[in-house]
């Protein structure tokens, strides 16, 4: 049972072993770096996504012109065909 004015928590101590402080430290900085490089590839993708993006478009019209310029032969070859059949 506990009486009045015991603390039943956590108690801190002041002997922290300096090992465990440089454990710490050497985590966070390892953690930081890690988010870093993570951050940095992110970055590199996203971008890279975006050309992507570009590059789809750019061929998505060239699809395009090149259907319309088969339709436009097509129209000539019949014409020629015409011409040609209909001169003799």
């Amino acid at each position: 049972m506990m009486k009045l004015g015991e603390n039943a928590g956590w108690k801190l101590d002041r002997h922290i072993p300096v090992a465990l402080v440089a454990t710490i430290l050497l985590q966070t900085g390892a953690a930081l770096t890690w988010s870093g490089a993570a951050a940095e590839r992110l970055t590199t993708l996203e971008t890279r996504a975006a050309r992507t993006d570009e590059l789809v478009e750019r061929t998505a019209r060239l699809e395009e012109q090149s259907n319309a310029m088969r339709a436009s032969l097509a129209r000539i070859e019949e014409k020629l065909d015409r011409a040609v059949s209909g001169g003799r």
